[in-house]
């Protein structure tokens, strides 16, 4: 264990923070592992082994492993990508002396709400008054977040909130509000800490946003490959093309208990509004609802995958209209006003919609006609295309689409209208 020990002692090194990273997720995994395999020869030297990765990770010899820069770019990663956020439902939170990680057990844990602390403390004035100040006062912001008011009881819930918040403004903006935010807080004594994270499971590694140390101490966020998604959404046999939209999925219902700004526009839960997703009752719905859809894109894509199409088994129409009622919630999920189409937010619903064409080749191969369109624009443009759509009045172009919740799809003669947001004119 000595070399480990001399790489995680580095400071500001990005090798040390993704070995970090790795022990913790083999850690959880093995610890994971243990519930299920109490009977194993191997049981008692693998509780050693945790015993021993524990020690490691808490040293207090090591170094803060701070690795400074933004992101953690990968190879199937976009470097031009900066903000990325993600999680899942109700969770174990495993609390680890330098991370927190959070993973899910089962799908009755994933519809569970995140139990929070109720006793909140009445504040007059918080620390970070200064940055509540400068966003509330930027009139060019509030095309993206509406008349926000924040809810916090603290500081250090209140720096996570302000965090969140930018993840729904277009990217540039994001990032130098990132940017002003640390010197503001940096003036009341608040440092950026780079080594404390709130793990995210999903298919890649990034950093979101970093904590605070100093007069503030509060918790950064980052996407972690190696912490691994719920089992009940990933398997060994799970496709890779699947294993992104699973990481989708579990951010989603992880969002809806932790943002209480967020609502759906899903028309099998409701048809006629949009509404908030404040209601146990009505994250439940929303959630059984994006669940029931990524089964039944799992189910469909097996079949066409494992080549069972000769048999009558397998339809790759069937997979494909699996896929686009799974898109359809996934950007059903949405904010008043909706984000940018080039926020974080915005980008990864985009990134999720463009594994469409996997499923649409499928299609075209087997000899079938297929047209797709998300609709953008001006709504008179569009509207023949679309059907169910909502109108709003905050946010966004008068007369333009807020938000495409579902494409446009033509398969051979059958037409499949789309639904969308748009802004009264």
């Amino acid at each position: 264990m000595e070399n480990f020990k001399r790489l995680l002692a580095l400071e500001d090194s990005r090798l040390a923070w993704i070995l970090r990273l790795g022990l913790q997720g083999l850690q959880v995994q093995l610890e994971q592992a243990l519930q299920s395999e109490n009977s194993d020869l191997g049981t008692i030297i693998c509780q050693e082994l945790i015993e021993e990765l524990d020690s490691l990770l808490s040293s207090k010899n090591l170094g803060k492993n701070s690795y400074s820069g933004d992101k953690i770019n990968y190879p199937e990663h976009n470097p031009n990508d900066n903000l990325n956020e993600i999680n899942i439902s109700d969770i174990n939170e495993i609390n680890h002396p330098d991370t927190i990680v959070y993973s899910v057990s089962t799908w009755e844990d994933a519809l569970e709400p995140i139990i929070e602390n109720t006793k909140k403390e009445t504040i007059d004035k918080f620390q970070l008054q200064n940055i509540i100040e400068a966003l509330q006062t930027d009139k060019e912001l509030s095309q993206y977040i509406g008349e926000y008011k924040f809810h916090s009881s603290s500081d250090e819930e209140l720096w996570n909130e302000i965090q969140r918040l930018l993840l729904r403004i277009p990217e540039k903006q994001a990032q130098i509000w990132r940017d002003r935010t640390l010197k503001l807080a940096a003036e009341l004594g608040a440092i950026a800490d780079h080594k404390v994270y709130k793990q995210l499971p999903f298919n890649r590694c990034e950093i979101m946003y970093p904590g605070l140390i100093g007069t503030i101490n509060s918790t950064g966020l980052c996407l972690s490959d190696r912490i691994p998604i719920s089992s009940q959404l990933v398997t060994e046999n799970t496709p890779e093309e699947l294993k992104f939209l699973a990481g989708v999925v579990s951010t989603c219902i992880k969002f809806i208990h932790i943002d209480t700004s967020l609502h759906h526009a899903l028309k099998s839960v409701d048809r006629f509004g949009v509404r908030s997703l404040n209601s146990d009752s009505e994250r439940s719905k929303y959630a059984t609802a994006l669940l029931e859809r990524f089964h039944r894109v799992q189910i469909t894509t097996n079949q066409v995958t494992t080549n069972q199409i000769t048999t009558n088994q397998a339809d790759p129409i069937a997979a494909l209209r699996a896929r686009l009622d799974l898109d359809e919630a996934i950007h059903s999920l949405v904010y008043l006003p909706p984000c940018d189409r080039y926020s974080w937010w915005g980008k990864l619903q985009q990134e999720s919609r463009r594994t469409l064409d996997i499923a649409i080749e499928r299609v075209r191969n087997t000899g079938n006609q297929i047209q797709i369109r998300p609709l953008w624009g001006t709504y008179a443009d569009i509207y023949a295309y679309s059907k169910d759509d909502l109108l709003l009045d905050v946010g966004g172009i008068p007369g333009e689409v807020s938000a495409c919740l579902r494409v446009y799809a033509k398969i051979n003669d059958e037409v499949l209208p789309g639904r969308v947001l748009f802004r009264s004119s």
